[in-house]
């Protein structure tokens, strides 16, 4: 029995282990393409001239390089200094929410769900009391109408 215990111990562990240490790949940083039409910008996206309105050829290229390597640059050093600080800060938040989710949200729907079928079962009881009754007079009183349409000409 004793061994048993330290077996699923150890398993539970080397789980808790492999979820907080898994490997990631460094190749594909978007395994689930969420930033695929998103924030994936070249040049050709923003910047275009219409036919009759060319720039210098020079200054096109230039443009282009400018722009390309601008936007490499800016966003390894923005992830340098904010990476880390937005991800404890995303990583926290998250964690916020699913706590909330866990501890408040879900229980509170679940109450709702158990006060409801009881309301339900009450409003169920008092629709077959009162108006089963009434409109299956109402239905007795009006099964005796007929209605006779004559074309006058």
């Amino acid at each position: 029995m004793m061994a048993e215990e330290h077996t699923d111990l150890d398993l539970e562990a080397q789980i808790i282990k492999d979820i907080h240490c898994k490997e990631i790949d460094l190749v594909n940083r978007d395994p689930k393409n969420i930033n695929e039409d998103i924030v994936k910008v070249d040049f050709e996206d923003v910047i275009a001239e219409p036919v009759g309105t060319y720039s210098f050829d020079g200054v096109w290229k230039v443009s282009y390089t400018t722009f390309t390597v601008s936007k490499y640059w800016c966003y390894r050093l923005l992830s340098t200094l904010l990476g880390v600080p937005l991800a404890l800060l995303w990583g926290f938040l998250f964690a916020c929410i699913s706590f909330c989710h866990i501890w408040a949200v879900v229980p509170c729907i679940k109450s709702y769900l158990i006060e409801i079928q009881c309301i339900s079962h009450i409003y169920s009881l008092c629709i077959r009391t009162f108006c089963n009754p009434l409109f299956t007079a109402l239905g007795q009183v009006c099964s005796s109408i007929k209605v006779l349409l004559r074309k006058e000409g």
